[in-house]
């Protein structure tokens, strides 16, 4: 069968097909398919339709087995995906993005704590702290004896804490100032 025949037996049985196809299937989309997959079959067999008595009976019998062939395949791929484990949870960014504003907040919070430290009480929290010394390093940095470090961490670590917290629960806006001067909280918004 060359070109031209098997494009004019398309024409004669596609819609056929495909209607068989819907009803088989009941899929549209899935129809079409089917349709395209019978006639790339026929054409692969399309030597072996010579002897055939009804050229409608043998094009529904590819496509009633391309059908099956096709649940077979669809169900075998379902199995597999069962088999599978399942995808772990991706993580929202929005939950990064919380935190980071969040980590934003509490960082703006304890620099503005950090400045109303006294400024021997501020250096002696910041090299524990920040840099990461032990007090008796602090000690000799700040030529101060052991207990005085001692005794300003502890008092920077306890006045930082009331700081930061009560800067944190101030609400956003008595944060900032208006025109440089009076906050929200003393009445100019």
């Amino acid at each position: 069968m060359d070109h031209q025949l098997f494009a004019d037996f398309y024409e004669a049985h596609s819609r056929a097909v495909y209607a068989h196809a819907v009803r088989m299937s009941a899929d549209v989309a899935g129809a079409e398919d089917i349709v395209s997959l019978t006639f790339l079959e026929a054409w692969r067999l399309r030597d072996t339709l010579d002897g055939v008595i009804s050229q409608r009976a043998w094009l529904f019998g590819i496509a009633t087995n391309v059908m099956r062939n096709s649940r077979r395949a669809a169900r075998r791929h379902r199995h597999a995906m069962a088999r599978l484990p399942p995808p772990g949870l991706v993580p929202d960014p929005a939950d990064a993005v919380v935190a980071r504003i969040a980590d934003t907040a509490q960082a703006a919070a304890a620099f503005a704590a950090l400045k109303k430290l006294r400024s021997a009480d501020r250096e002696i929290l910041l090299l524990c702290v920040w840099s990461g010394l032990s007090q008796e390093e602090v000690a000799q940095v700040c030529h101060v004896p052991v207990g005085t470090v001692r005794s300003r961490l502890s008092r920077a670590r306890a006045r930082l804490r009331k700081l930061a917290a009560a800067s944190l629960a101030e609400p956003s806006a008595s944060r900032h100032t208006t025109n440089g001067s009076r906050t929200a909280r003393e009445g100019k918004l």
